[in-house]
């Protein structure tokens, strides 16, 4: 791992799993409605520091919009949107 803290120039690429094609890192800083992609972290920690650069860059309010993810499921949230449609079923019946 690389203990740079630049980020990598546009001409290094790494494959996106979101996407499937190469991306660059300037694409992944301002995917998220100019905000960095929630992944950024996770696919570019191996190539400079990208945490310690993002904390440096971003406004701690960024910082939670980017990444804090919601910490419920795919699975819990359908349920519950299930849930909410049956009682306003219920309710117009």
């Amino acid at each position: 791992m690389s203990t740079d803290m630049r980020p990598p120039d546009d001409d290094h690429m790494i494959r996106c799993p979101r996407l499937g094609h190469m991306i660059s890192f300037s694409y992944c800083r301002r995917e998220n409605q100019g905000l960095p992609c929630f992944k950024t972290l996770d696919c570019w920690f191996e190539h400079f520091e990208v945490e310690r650069f993002l904390r440096e860059h971003l406004t701690p309010d960024q910082w939670e919009k980017a990444f804090k993810r919601s910490s419920k499921t795919k699975v819990s949230s359908l349920m519950e949107l299930i849930q909410q449609a049956k009682e306003r079923t219920k309710e117009e019946s």
